[in-house]
């Protein structure tokens, strides 16, 4: 059966999407959940546009073997050059070039004449081979361009080296009928075009981003760019959850499917959610917490007498699982690292400890354990350990006085390096009030407030609450989380892991203009010595 290449870029468009940033840990836990999924390639980021950004591609592309990496670059040297340091690390290596190509682009933002970019589509296409022979090629706003000078530029990159191009409807803009017929045109009319891949990059502006990237594949692409969640710009990318589940379960009309190991969708959808604070919408296709539920009463009947008369797909396929072990105080490791397993959670020694030891706590507070529970359980002691977290402040405890006709009163109390610090403080309400308290003693920067996201992970009064805060100082955001029965303790921690990992931020910025200032000093002293 012929097979479309899943080419995700979470990592890169994904992390564009306001409150989506991650950083290096989450982003590996992110790369590793898309190996597991066998994700073809992997967009890790754009090298050139932070250090941080390099990091991260650089880190990925020597801890992922099972994927090919991927780093996007402008049609510049510097860029290619930058993109190219970054992923020479990984096992498949592959520099994913792009330029605009619709008149509003190349007029308004590169400035260039169509003669311009066609010359600098080909010359950077040549630059990037002589680094590797796995070379992307992307039009920007391809869908908005002229068909005519878009086949001409295809023609070129595909003369210098590329070995995939990219069609991109950039903004959301074209239907599925525009995208399979462009599609089409291009691979029957550009020299060249049988030697190469042809790939789909759809927005979802106008929510069409799956219907068009089918459509170009039926049009002839064989990669889709997609993201998971359909995390993106503006109303993001094709998802791709949807896109991998419409193939397989659409074999019928397509004859395509993809490597995919749908069985780790949902594992990886809820690895997203849980790193950015979000929770997916209830109707969301594949992975929403409607998306298998039937609540019409015709709809239980037919699904009770045979699934598939509501349903096209079982939650299993992607990942999801009835749990008929139950879970409670008395449960051992061993059971709980089983059920994990099960659940699709490889964890280190370490890891699985942490995990059972906090499974106990909560064990205490709720009598059954469900497979959600577990999950934010996995999610808390492995993706939120930073050693900035360990190094600043923690909760001793807390007091809390607060009535719908009073003012809510809070005194916490914090440890750091082994001693505690009190503080009380007033505040509209009592998160307000505790997080009063924890300023006072902390005594943080300046800083807004991006989001605060309370939700429940599971059903009942004895739920766990998930809570996420992000915090913004010095342009970054710093994202902290809390998991408790008890939501003023979520609360109060996930203030704390943010404030921490922004006083971490802070002790190497300042070492880091210690450093800069040291050198220049020792610049200036040489240069006067040699004036001497």
């Amino acid at each position: 059966m012929d097979q479309v290449k899943i080419f995700d870029t979470t990592l890169r468009d994904g992390e564009q999407s306001p409150g989506c940033s991650m950083n290096l840990k989450e982003k590996i836990e992110v790369a590793r959940c898309l190996e597991k999924m066998h994700v073809d390639i992997i967009e890790a980021g754009f090298a050139i546009a932070s250090p941080g950004d390099f990091e991260s591609v650089k880190t990925i592309s020597e801890t992922i073997r099972e994927c090919t990496i991927a780093s996007l670059a402008r049609s510049t040297p510097k860029d290619i050059d930058v993109a190219w340091d970054a992923v020479k690390g990984a096992a498949d290596p592959r520099i994913h070039v792009f330029i605009a190509t619709s008149p509003l682009h190349m007029e308004y933002k590169l400035r260039m004449k169509p003669e311009q970019v066609l010359e600098q589509a080909g010359k950077m296409v040549a630059y990037a081979k002589k680094y590797c022979s796995n070379i992307e090629f992307s039009a920007e706003d391809a869908t908005r361009s002229d068909p005519e000078f878009l086949k001409l530029v295809v023609a070129e990159a595909i003369a210098n080296g590329a070995t995939t191009i990219n069609i991109p409807d950039t903004v959301g803009y074209t239907t599925p009928a525009e995208m399979r017929e462009l599609i089409e045109d291009i691979k029957g009319n550009v020299k060249g075009a049988e030697k190469v891949i042809f790939s789909v990059h759809c927005h979802n502006d106008l929510g069409m981003a799956t219907a068009n990237a089918l459509a170009g594949v039926l049009g002839g692409a064989r990669q889709v760019e997609c993201t998971v969640n359909g995390l993106g710009e503006r109303a993001g990318n094709t998802s791709l959850e949807e896109i991998v589940m419409a193939l397989r379960t659409r074999q019928d009309v397509t004859g395509l499917d993809t490597r995919i190991d749908a069985t780790q969708i949902h594992r990886a959808s809820q690895t997203v959610y849980n790193i950015i604070g979000q929770t997916a919408p209830l109707n969301k296709p594949i992975v929403g917490k409607n998306a298998f539920a039937h609540e019409s009463g015709i709809h239980q009947h037919g699904v009770l007498a045979n699934k598939k008369t509501y349903e096209i797909m079982t939650p299993e396929s992607v990942g999801i699982h009835v749990n008929n072990l139950v879970l409670g105080k008395h449960s051992g490791r061993h059971a709980v690292g089983s059920r994990l397993e099960e659940l699709g959670f490889v964890l280190t020694k370490d890891e699985l400890d942490r995990c059972f030891e906090e499974f106990k706590v909560v064990c205490d507070k709720k009598k059954n354990i469900t497979d959600a529970d577990l999950e934010a359980i996995v999610t808390h002691n492995t993706n939120q350990i930073y050693a900035d977290d360990e190094d600043g402040y923690k909760l001793d405890w807390f007091q809390l006085s607060t009535s719908n006709f009073t003012t809510a009163t809070c005194t916490v109390s914090l440890l750091k390096d082994g001693e505690k610090a009190q503080d009380v403080a007033l505040g509209d309400g009592p998160i307000d009030a505790a997080y009063n308290a924890i300023d006072a003693i902390v005594q943080p920067s300046e800083h807004t407030f991006d989001i605060f996201n309370i939700h429940s992970i599971s059903e009942g009064k004895d739920t766990l609450g998930d809570v996420t805060v992000k915090v913004n100082a010095y342009g970054r955001t710093f994202t902290g989380r809390g998991l408790s029965t008890d939501i003023m303790d979520a609360s109060i921690n996930a203030y704390l892991k943010a404030l921490n990992r922004m006083a971490a931020y802070e002790k190497k910025r300042a070492a880091s203009k210690d450093a800069s200032d040291g050198s220049r000093i020792r610049a200036t002293d040489a240069a006067g010595e040699a004036a001497r």
